[in-house]
């Protein structure tokens, strides 16, 4: 649990995320349950894991971000021979504000697998939709958002002009029956900031988690400068002026509770 110091007692890294590492051994399952909060895992280190959501199977590769909609069940097992790495995150706090947080436990250990693995990417992974499909509200039915096709994303959008002057080259996660966040409350990022790269300085109402998926830089607050290097997870408060810094081409994971704030909204940024 990465608990924020200034929060102290409350388990959350902003005032309305929580962000955790999770690890995962050869042969161990995480047994199935469900839970009124969103989650999002960004897998960190290791391969051979996988998690299931409603009765299909996705394996987790470096880099990936895997979704699990409120009230869904999942489980989670390791098939691989070394430790899997993974920063969880929830929106914990809008649950408990609204008194909406409920758990449970699955019957079994594990759920029965109902479809085959990768049916959720055919069916919602390459900008098509399947007819007969109906959205319901805040569910994204998209698993997973491989690492490598995120990757090749961001080297395209580079190709195509100049940076962002503060956040370099920068996407978002979309529900693909949608075209809104992948979560109701939280906004979903991967951002490249070329070697040598110095953002102007920017601040937003949203609190964001970050996670360094590549490279090494460092971002700067308040007058002062934290280095940051693959794996690391850093907090950008909100309404905090901000810079990012790339010594190397460097790779951002992030979220916030961005989603949630538009949607009622109170949203705003400032970049000087």
């Amino acid at each position: 649990m990465l608990e924020n110091p200034a929060l102290r007692g409350t388990t959350f890294a902003t005032t309305t995320l929580y962000a955790g590492l999770q690890v995962i051994l050869p042969g161990e399952i995480a047994r199935t349950h469900r839970h009124a909060p969103n989650a999002l895992r960004l897998i960190v280190q290791g391969a051979g894991a996988y998690t299931a959501v409603d009765g299909e199977r996705t394996t987790m590769r470096p880099g990936d971000f895997v979704t699990t909609p409120g009230w869904a069940w999942h489980d989670h097992g390791n098939l691989g021979s070394g430790p899997v790495v993974w920063l969880g995150g929830l929106d914990t706090a809008f649950a408990n504000l609204f008194g909406a947080h409920f758990r449970e436990d699955y019957p079994s250990e594990t759920q029965a697998v109902a479809r085959a693995e990768g049916d959720a990417g055919a069916r919602y992974g390459a900008g098509l939709l399947p007819i007969e499909h109906r959205a319901r509200a805040g569910a994204c039915p998209l698993l997973s958002y491989p690492y490598e096709r995120t990757r090749e994303a961001l080297a395209q959008l580079a190709k195509s002009g100049a940076p962002d002057p503060a956040h370099g080259y920068k996407l978002r996660y979309a529900n693909p029956a949608t075209g809104g966040h992948a979560f109701p409350t939280m906004a979903v990022f991967m951002q490249w900031l070329p070697g040598e790269f110095r953002g102007r300085r920017t601040r937003s109402t949203d609190g964001a988690v970050y996670c360094v998926v590549e490279g090494r830089g460092s971002v700067v607050m308040d007058g002062q400068r934290w280095d940051f290097a693959p794996h690391d997870v850093f907090v950008v408060p909100s309404w905090e002026f901000h810079e990012l810094h790339a010594a190397t081409d460097c790779v951002l994971f992030s979220y916030t509770d961005r989603a949630a704030q538009e949607a009622l909204g109170f949203w705003r940024e400032e970049t000087v």
